[in-house]
């Protein structure tokens, strides 16, 4: 009877497991910095990856994906999936004022599978903009499976001062929501902190600078949002509590700002002098450049009344290509929501990385590897044994033509199959 009971029961168990997953590539890309591996095959169990190019398991289910280049699934580190385009302020100010928490919840969930589909199985995003802590439910829906997304690490509601953000120009004797929490002084700069901690928040998110103009030598300028000492009291706090700082910073003021005060990664970075850079490097802080948003709202922005976005790009384009000779940590980030979700692609951002300085695997790796490195997370951004079965597949060699990142046509988001085609 015992041999029978322990014959079910392994028979039981045999049966609990998820039937193996072999993936046949013409090419794989895994992340680690080593060459690519042609062909290539990933055996998937349950969510995690079993092994890279070991033997097929006898009872596994083959998807033979054909002339495709295999790698990890991307991850975007700079999103707004709360926001649906702002290139002008009415843009801006319509979501803000127009649209209650629950629709933008709604819209939210929609970018979030675009978003998937397109191959970015993990996403920071970086504030509300306006919509308060909906992050963190709709965080929760995507684990629950409620609605299907990419795995996310969220930063709530984003910091400024009194001023220094939007909606703005209306009448004094007039309330209404802000898109970001003020703070003003180091005290409520500790306590907006533990706030948003409080509420689910995964990282901490401030406004460094505003009110971008050139100064007579034709560098680009800014003014400060913070105080040094605020800065300080915000990151120390996190740093305290475990968390990490993103700082939206375009110019000196506010990117020396935050980076004497010590945040994690510098947000855009339009104009970076050289001393800066080399600052980042020595103390690892990572650039999430965004070059995709910069390109698609100047023009509107410039045509709007706001002239000094007619030479940001310049500017982005130029720090962007030295921070890659000084070799700083570059992590992808697009900033979708500042531009439609429904609009460009988000994977344009490897096209401009590539036309800016980098090599396509230097941009590819951007996504996967170090992207999983700037979010401490060891079982992303790489194919090896062990690790979760995040994989997205492109047709054709993307070393060889960047743009077929733009035409993702597998991904698997924690061993479970969301697009084939």
């Amino acid at each position: 009877m015992k041999r029978l009971a322990l014959a079910l029961s392994f028979a039981a168990s045999a049966l609990a497991q998820p039937r193996p997953i072999v993936i046949k590539a013409a090419r794989l890309i895994d992340g680690r910095g080593g060459a690519m591996i042609a062909p290539a095959m990933v055996v998937v169990q349950g969510n995690r990856i079993q092994s890279v190019d070991g033997p097929a398991p006898a009872n596994a289910e083959t998807i033979d994906l054909g002339d495709v280049t295999l790698m990890p699934g991307l991850i975007d580190a700079h999103v707004h999936l709360l926001l649906q385009g702002d290139v002008t302020t009415e843009d801006y100010d319509k979501q803000i004022f127009k649209e209650s928490l629950a629709y933008r919840a709604l819209r939210a969930s929609r970018a979030a599978k675009i978003g998937l589909e397109h191959g970015f199985t993990t996403m920071r995003d970086l504030e509300t903009e306006g919509a308060m802590y909906t992050d963190v439910d709709v965080k929760r829906a995507i684990d629950e499976g409620v609605i299907p997304g990419p795995r996310l690490f969220v930063s709530t509601r984003a910091m400024s001062v009194t001023g220094g953000y939007g909606p703005s120009g209306y009448a004094p004797e007039i309330s209404f929501p802000m898109g970001v929490q003020i703070v003003d002084g180091p005290d409520e700069a500790r306590k907006a902190v533990r706030e948003q901690i409080a509420h689910g928040a995964d990282w901490i998110k401030v406004y460094a600078d505003r009110s971008y103009f050139l100064q007579p030598d034709g560098t680009l300028s800014s003014i400060p949002t913070f105080t040094r000492e605020e800065m300080k009291a915000v990151v120390d706090e996190a740093h305290r509590l475990r968390h990490k700082v993103a700082a939206h910073a375009m110019a000196r003021p506010g990117i020396e700002n935050a980076l004497l005060a010590g945040v994690d990664t510098i947000e855009h970075g339009i104009s970076i002098q050289d001393d800066l850079l080399d600052l980042m490097v020595k103390n690892g802080v990572y650039l999430c450049p965004t070059l995709t948003v910069t390109e698609f709202v100047a023009p509107g922005r410039a045509a709007e009344g706001r002239a000094i976005w007619a030479k940001i790009p310049e500017f982005h384009r130029d720090s962007f290509a030295r921070a890659v000779k000084k070799g700083v940590k570059i992590a992808f980030g697009t900033d979708v929501g500042g531009f439609p979700w429904d609009g460009p692609n988000e994977a344009q951002e490897f096209g401009y990385m590539t036309r800016f300085g980098m090599t396509p695997m230097q941009s590819i790796e951007s996504a996967t590897r170090v992207a999983a490195q700037l979010l401490d997370q060891p079982d992303l951004g790489v194919v090896a044994t062990g690790k979760l079965a995040d994989l997205v597949a492109v047709p054709g060699n993307p070393l060889q033509d960047i743009k077929v990142m733009e035409r993702v046509s597998f991904v698997m988001k924690d061993g479970a199959v969301v697009v084939r085609k």
